[in-house]
């Protein structure tokens, strides 16, 4: 193969194609070196298309740019032929550019989402706390537990105090309405915590109209609350003629109702609220329409509502009803008096039958939880104490108590301390047997 034929396309002393053609003729190629040799050149052909391609572009775009004139290679004007040949911004603008002479910057207000924004620097900051205002799921949930801890402690500045805090806006009403419903699922200390809040809370938290409006939804909502409280009627007419009385109502608020009542159950609130009203009129506040409740009753009358209990205990022998006054009376530091009352009422009584329902009222209410071990272990200590005096008008007082104290510790009423405790077990007899031994037990 000749020298032509293994130059490469890229030389400068490559022979034309006409030369090579010319070499092509006048020799003999095989049919490998000749499809080799037509390879080669169409190679070579197509690189010459291409560099004369990229050179005539280059030619054109050095034409087409504008000549650089001596001494202004630094200049800020378009070299490419666009526009009208004018500085950008009017020679006011590039980096480190202060702007174009003689324009007068005024004052800006400094923006916040600037990066470059120091509050600092601003002068002195003054910050609000902005609490957002209650929906009813968020009453629900802030004003609920608060009502239960009142129930609690029963400190009115606490409940307002926490009130405050809070931005009730349009649920103001909402307030006493969450209050008097747990209420009337209460206790009736409940109830009379609740009345004393209303009363409290009209001028500092909520005002007159507040719970006008709460009143007025519970009484639309009647049907309902009567589904868990069938007393919730009487139960509302208390609370409103109490509110009344208290001046946590307008005066005129059973006014609004008068012969605009279709609901039964809203007319029956209603009309007790009005009887109330009519028999206390000459009472500034009804203060015992809730009763008297738990730890604020006199002794004598817990005593006697005791003694009630057991006599109806003993007649009808019911564990449940009994149950339920004695959680009613809501005094459990005062059940040791319950167990005194029971144990005296069987040792003057002397009777078989009214020793063992005794024994199973006692263990009924130990395992119920309502007397603990305290107030188990006082009843009993205060029987003893009396027990001398008690055998003066009850001779049999002694084999009695004995029998009681016997059967309560098989039962698990009391504990084995407390029965050897007893006076009777603790005295020495002597039992003559036999040959006139004697045997000392």
């Amino acid at each position: 193969m000749s020298n032509s034929a293994v130059m490469g396309p890229g030389e400068d002393g490559a022979l034309d194609e006409e030369e090579m053609s010319e070499e092509e003729v006048s020799r003999d190629w095989t049919p490998q070196e000749k499809a080799l040799h037509e390879a080669k050149v169409k190679a070579k052909a197509k690189y010459r298309v291409r560099r004369t391609s990229s050179r005539d572009s280059e030619s054109t775009e050095t034409i087409a740019e504008t000549p650089i004139p001596q001494g202004k290679s630094h200049d800020r004007k378009s070299r490419m032929g666009k526009g009208r040949g004018l500085p950008k911004k009017g020679g006011a603008g590039g980096k480190g550019v202060w702007g174009a002479l003689g324009q007068v910057y005024t004052y800006q207000e400094p923006d916040v989402q600037d990066p470059n924004y120091d509050e600092s620097a601003q002068g002195k900051t003054v910050y609000h706390k902005v609490v957002p205002e209650l929906d009813e799921v968020g009453l629900q949930h802030n004003v609920q537990p608060m009502v239960r801890e009142y129930f609690e402690h029963g400190d009115t500045e606490e409940v307002i105090a926490l009130l405050k805090e809070l931005n009730l806006g349009k649920q103001s009403s909402g307030v006493p309405r969450v209050a008097v419903s747990l209420a009337l699922e209460g206790k009736a200390s409940h109830r009379e915590l609740t009345s004393r809040l209303l009363s409290d809370l009209v001028g500092k938290v909520l005002s007159e109209e507040h719970i006008a409006e709460a009143f007025d939804r519970m009484l639309s909502e009647l049907p309902d609350l009567i589904l868990d409280t069938p007393e919730a009627p009487q139960m509302l007419g208390q609370f409103i003629a109490r509110a009344v009385a208290d001046h946590a109502l307008p005066l005129n608020f059973l006014d609004r109702y008068k012969g605009r009542v279709d609901c039964d159950h809203a007319r029956a609130a209603v009309d007790r609220a009005a009887v109330l009203l009519r028999i206390k009129r000459e009472i500034i506040r009804l203060d015992n329409v809730w009763g008297v409740g738990g730890g604020q009753r006199p002794v004598k009358h817990l005593i006697k509502e005791m003694n009630l209990l057991l006599q109806e205990f003993l007649i009808s022998g019911q564990v449940c009803e009994a149950e339920r006054c004695l959680r009613e009376l809501e005094v459990p530091h005062f059940h040791h008096e319950l167990v005194y009352e029971a144990v005296v009422l069987v040792l003057e009584g002397s009777a078989e039958g009214h020793v063992l329902m005794a024994v199973k009222l006692l263990k009924a209410l130990w395992e119920s939880g309502l007397i603990t071990l305290d107030q188990m272990n006082r009843g009993f200590q205060r029987v003893y104490n009396e027990l001398p005096d008690l055998s003066l008008d009850v001779p049999l007082a002694q084999s009695v108590m004995e029998k009681l104290v016997d059967l309560c510790y098989k039962e698990g009423v009391i504990t084995q301390h407390l029965r050897d405790e007893c006076p009777g077990r603790g005295r020495k007899r002597f039992v003559s047997e036999g040959d006139g031994g004697l045997i000392k037990e």
